[in-house]
């Protein structure tokens, strides 16, 4: 109260800050992360076919979104290229695991993908980018799953994805602060940033420990996915920006669009792959499962 009797209107907080705050997202978004990471799981469990169909409909689904989000109508050519050849990719990957077809389809499809928009009048880069940006991601992953161990592999991808993004959230409205980049991503803060990046690599560490390998080096790989996932979510703040749009879609509760849901994944997966697949690192650390 002031000295002249008038009642105080509470304090803003500061520019670049964000305070504490509760939200409906507290509940939906852990429930259907946990029905969701239940499906991923018993994917990759159960070989590639079930990983391969589960990929095929994230796949249509961000497809959809994706084309939508730069310029095309719901429903337009341009996704229906773009998905056609993202779930051929898949297939084909599926049937050949060492061979290239997959690949050459998809780079297939962001060629058709691009040369429709500009007949159309569309932006061919974009609309040739999103069949790449998705497809590239979900076939590292069937690559991921067809190596030695490739299913324990994947399942240490994506604990250390959900922890970084499920972290992210709580810590950063448990603790507020310091906002790390406002005009890029308004709700994500310094302390959500760095906690989600300690909790994924406490959590890889577990994992790994669980199975027998070298904790310490997994908290590592931990932490690392945890920065390509921020960074990933951050790519995706950055179209939707360029695009003004504020989530890619509704179709998960509690997450927005699937492209929200999977953005982290759709960098860390292929980097992860890249380091595995060419570069030789083996992500067991020395467990044996």
């Amino acid at each position: 109260m002031t000295r002249s009797g008038h009642i105080s209107a509470p304090a803003s907080p500061a520019p670049g800050y964000r305070a504490v705050r509760f939200n409906l997202d507290w509940i939906t978004r852990p429930l259907f992360g946990i029905a969701l990471a239940a499906a991923v799981t018993a994917a990759i469990f159960g070989g590639a076919p079930y990983i391969a169909s589960l990929a095929a409909i994230a796949g249509i689904a961000a497809a959809r979104e994706w084309h939508r989000m730069v310029g095309e109508r719901v429903f337009g050519v341009a996704f229906f290229v773009a998905a056609a050849f993202i779930v051929a990719a898949l297939a084909a990957q599926a049937i050949w695991p060492h061979g290239e077809t997959g690949w050459a389809i998809l780079a297939s499809g962001a060629i058709a993908a691009a040369l429709y928009a500009a007949i159309a009048g569309l932006r061919p880069a974009w609309h040739g980018f999103g069949p790449l940006y998705i497809g590239t991601a979900l076939l590292a992953l069937m690559m991921l799953r067809d190596a030695p161990h490739g299913a324990w592999i994947v399942v240490g991808v994506f604990l250390a994805i959900w922890a970084t993004d499920t972290s992210a959230l709580i810590v950063g409205n448990l603790v507020g602060g310091p906002r790390l980049w406002p005009s890029l991503s308004p709700n994500k803060t310094w302390s959500g940033t760095l906690g989600a990046v300690a909790v994924a690599a406490v959590v890889e560490a577990i994992y790994v420990a669980v199975l027998g390998g070298h904790a310490v080096e997994g908290g590592l790989y931990g932490a690392a996915i945890g920065v390509l996932s921020h960074c990933g979510d951050l790519f995706e703040s950055w179209v939707k920006r360029v695009f003004q749009r504020k989530d890619s879609g509704g179709i998960i509760p509690g997450h927005g669009g699937m492209l929200d849901r999977i953005d982290s994944t759709l960098l860390a997966a292929p980097v992860v792959a890249a380091f595995v697949l060419l570069a030789g690192l083996n992500p067991m650390f020395g467990a044996q499962p």
